[in-house]
């Protein structure tokens, strides 16, 4: 009796069932998982929205967890234009409160210290016990921190508790795009990383609000009012904690077969077939397993093609700062009071400004499905780097209306920033990383954020400050340097991957394809 004839590899990596005496075996599993990846590229929003609406949702409580990293990154500058603050922690000299330089570093930096190492024990903690459980123990943090903030009454205990916060952030920050990218089908993935971005804008409007709210005020409750708001994200995380499912990614890589197909189920409903997503997500998995010649890793994260993959996560966060986000967006309202503008308008448009970058964000979940994330990132680097070498160029012009087009760039700016490099930043991060190191790499980015943050909280007060280097606008030159370097980068290792499945983001990966050519390139 003729031995049956092992089934051959096809360049797609699916099996290929030859024929022995006029049969053909047939592989079901197989069939049932090229059907299901086939389904997931037939899958229409609209149809996400109309069969499978808790995906939608539970896409948008875990991109929520944004708002507190976005509260927290705007509070840092907006709380340096209330006055009351700035007694309390400074000083008063010639009948002004200033916040001394190095207090102003101090309080913001120290955050992004918390957010640093936060990020590395969420990753080492969420794949031991699961994206939500670890979201339980980083509100936990995060509420410590906030309660710390509200009732300092020293320096060395402010900072105390914004480190204790930064650490919770850390968590926030590293599980909002990566439960995200676990959770959602290709359709729906660039929508639903982007909404992270969305939580962050959301966050600084919320901030800058209750600053204009509570600002002008004299007491204590000018800056601790806004600091007690934050409990509101911390209120409606923890509600919808004991009902959000645990990931399917998570749940199968660690076994967990049949909690995996309840996932399934509580994600895309009764009706959804469990056992052939499940056998197509373990494939996936298997072939990505199979590729590498050892066990995921942090090291892992830095040789060969994931090497690749880390720099592009990183790197688009890089960018971020590099043109100019904390000093155009987080220090808004203190720029535009050091331009000369009333406080009272100076608080308007630092409203304005969040606003704007609302507005933006929700702008580019129409254009990220048609335009892509390259077209959309590179545009909006372009765009960023002119208007920050004009708000550079009217500081140097010694009219009123100069001070207006330098606030009108500033407003442009959020719109713009949250549309592009803000937005497409997460949906790239969600999509480059592997999904072997996911959580490693997610815990990365999130240190590339806190150093950046520390690098740009530490420089912009001694840049922008007037007892120290006064530049005022003209640190928009800085920037626009800054931000050419990071366009020229962007153009050669941004890739395009939309309407890519995770297995098929991988052959482009081990191919070694150019990140420039991966949305042209057919597999």
């Amino acid at each position: 009796m003729a031995s049956p004839i092992a089934p051959a590899e096809a360049k797609d990596g699916h099996a290929i069932v030859p024929h022995v005496s006029g049969q053909e075996y047939a592989d079901p599993k197989t069939d049932t998982v090229i059907a299901d990846r086939q389904a997931e590229h037939d899958l229409t929003m609209k149809q996400v929205f109309s069969r499978h609406p808790a995906l939608a949702f539970w896409s948008f409580y875990w991109a929520m967890a944004g708002v507190g990293w976005g509260f927290d990154a705007q509070i840092n500058g907006a709380m340096i234009s209330v006055e009351a603050f700035r007694r309390d922690f400074g000083y008063i000299e010639d009948g002004e409160a200033i916040l001394p330089a190095d207090w102003q570093s101090a309080f913001n930096i120290v955050s992004s210290v918390g957010q640093f190492f936060g990020g590395f024990i969420c990753s080492w903690i969420c794949d031991r016990i699961g994206r939500k459980n670890s979201l339980a123990i980083g509100l936990v943090i995060t509420t410590g921190g906030i309660f710390g903030e509200m009732f300092s009454t020293t320096n060395a205990a402010f900072v105390v508790a914004k480190l204790v916060l930064g650490l919770g952030l850390g968590f926030y920050l590293t599980l909002a795009p990566l439960a995200t990218s676990e959770i959602a089908p290709v359709v729906l993935r660039g929508l639903s990383t982007s909404g992270v971005n969305l939580g962050i804008a959301v966050g600084q409007l919320v901030s800058n609000g209750v600053v204009k709210g509570f600002g002008e005020r004299t007491d204590r409750w000018a800056y601790r009012g806004p600091f007690a708001t934050q409990l509101f994200f911390i209120i409606f995380l923890a509600v919808g904690l004991p009902f959000v499912p645990e990931t399917p990614w998570y749940l199968a890589r660690k076994g967990k077969r049949e909690e995996a197909k309840q996932s399934f189920i509580k994600l895309y409903g009764a009706d959804v077939d469990a056992d052939a997503k499940l056998a197509s997500l373990e494939e996936t998995i298997a072939e990505e397993d199979s590729s590498r010649a050892e066990e995921a890793s942090w090291a892992q994260c830095f040789k060969g093609v994931d090497l690749t993959r880390t720099m592009i996560s990183i790197g688009v966060f890089v960018c971020q700062h590099f043109v100019g986000i904390i000093f155009v967006l987080g220090y808004s309202t203190y720029f535009f009071q050091l331009a000369g503008l009333p406080d009272s308008r100076s608080f308007d448009l630092g409203v304005g400004v969040t606003a704007c970058g609302v507005a933006g964000n929700i702008s580019s979940w129409f254009v990220v499905n048609s335009f892509g994330r390259r077209k959309i990132f590179l545009g909006g680097m372009a765009a960023l780097t002119v208007l920050l070498f004009l708000i550079g160029i009217m500081d140097v012009v010694p009219t009123e209306a100069a001070k207006w087009v330098q606030s009108a760039c500033t407003v442009i700016y959020a719109y713009v920033y949250f549309l592009s490099v803000g937005a497409m930043a997460f949906a790239i991060l969600g999509e480059a990383s592997s999904t072997a190191l996911k959580a490693k790499t997610m815990a990365l980015a999130t240190a590339t954020q806190a150093v950046m943050g520390i690098i740009m909280n530490f420089a912009i007060p001694y840049m922008v400050n007037p007892d120290e280097g006064n530049l005022k606008g003209k640190v928009g030159f800085v920037f626009g340097g800054l931000a050419l370097f990071a366009m020229t980068w962007s153009w050669f290792f941004i890739p395009e991957l939309k309407g890519r499945r995770y297995d098929e983001i991988d052959r482009l990966f081990q191919l070694k394809i150019a990140p420039r050519r991966m949305g042209t390139y057919q597999l």
